[in-house]
């Protein structure tokens, strides 16, 4: 049985302030930064020097637990190896690695928590290298931005678009878009293994009847999606670096030619927004901070703070966008 509007409206505030809840101290972006002596590495956030200066930081991965060339050689030396390699546990996901269960998934009995670098992520795919780290939106952001997207005039009614979240990791977000009323809600992830993990969330999400909008998981490159018919709302939280962001946007102009104004794009920790500001026929309608709730923001401090080599750090807002895809007709009218 599908939640009610008010049954959705709590699971969207359940990270809303509490009065026991006291006021977060740090200031810097939602951010990933390497200490000194560490070679740096994006992941759905935004490098920080040591100084507290912001720059930009790309990574590769590497596989979990093994390096890549010992990966290869096992899977070679034994049948099946490789396999068995990626069904364990990934780097980030051991109490033993820092890892601390976020309180949505403590509510709601799911497993989306976790930090896991872009160098423990190699899935044998092209793309691999281009990867940024798996860390869950905030609640309250993803909350944030689609209320402010749907006062952007959107060509149709929510229940007329797909939504689709590019990187889905372990599905967090589509698990948040799936409480509203949009047509479906689809989530695209390389990794086999996070992709395992988010069907399972799905699963559980659905016997418990939250869901208002069918859902699925697609284990595939983003670049290779095949777009349903209709109007369509792309989420990214930062799941990829400049080449496969260009990649990605020439396959939306192909996909969706002829069909100005049926691709909207909420765009989270937007380091590769001025890729976007270079490509025809996508307007901008928002540009700026949208904050996580004070509940959240504790959340995400305390499981950043307990990584244990410091090499993560959080703050009270993420830098956000929206897009609309126009039309190269309507690009600079």
């Amino acid at each position: 049985m599908a939640p009610s509007l008010q049954e959705t409206e709590l699971l969207f505030i359940y990270f809303r302030v509490t009065n026991s809840l006291l006021a977060v101290p740090w200031k810097c972006q939602f951010a990933i930064h390497r200490t000194a002596g560490h070679r740096a590495a994006c992941a759905k956030v935004q490098s920080v020097r040591d100084d507290g200066t912001k720059r930009k930081a790309g990574g590769t991965k590497s596989e979990a637990g093994l390096s890549s060339d010992r990966a290869l050689k096992a899977s070679i030396a034994k049948p099946g190896a490789h396999a068995k390699a990626s069904r364990r546990m990934l780097p980030g996901l051991k109490a033993s690695e820092g890892f601390t269960r976020h309180p949505f998934d403590v509510e709601f009995g799911v497993r989306t928590s976790g930090l896991i670098a872009g160098r423990n992520l190699k899935s044998g795919q092209r793309h691999d290298r281009h990867n940024t780290a798996y860390y869950g939106v905030a609640p309250s952001v993803i909350q944030g931005l689609v209320k402010r997207w749907r006062r952007s005039l959107p060509v149709a009614a929510m229940e007329e678009f797909t939504f689709v979240d590019m990187g889905a990791g372990m599905g967090r977000a589509v698990l948040l878009a799936s409480v509203l009323p949009f047509k479906a809600v689809v989530g695209v992830e390389l990794h086999p293994q996070l992709d395992r993990i988010a069907r399972r969330n799905l699963a559980v999400w659905r016997k418990a009847g939250r869901a208002r909008a069918p859902m699925k998981m697609v284990c595939g490159d983003a670049v290779e999606f095949e777009w349903p018919p209709g109007p369509c709302l792309a989420f990214l939280f930062n799941p990829f670096g400049a080449v496969v962001m260009r990649r990605l946007l020439k396959q939306m102009r192909t996909s969706f030619k002829g069909r100005a104004g049926e691709l909207d794009i909420l765009y989270v920790n937007n380091e590769q927004e001025r890729v976007l500001e270079h490509q025809a026929g996508f307007q901008r309608l928002f540009l700026g901070e949208v904050r996580r709730s004070r509940a959240d923001a504790i959340a995400d401090h305390r499981i950043l703070a307990n990584q244990p080599e410091g090499e993560y750090a959080s703050s009270n807002s993420e830098d956000c966008s929206i897009w609309r895809w126009v039309g190269l007709g309507a690009w600079g009218s």
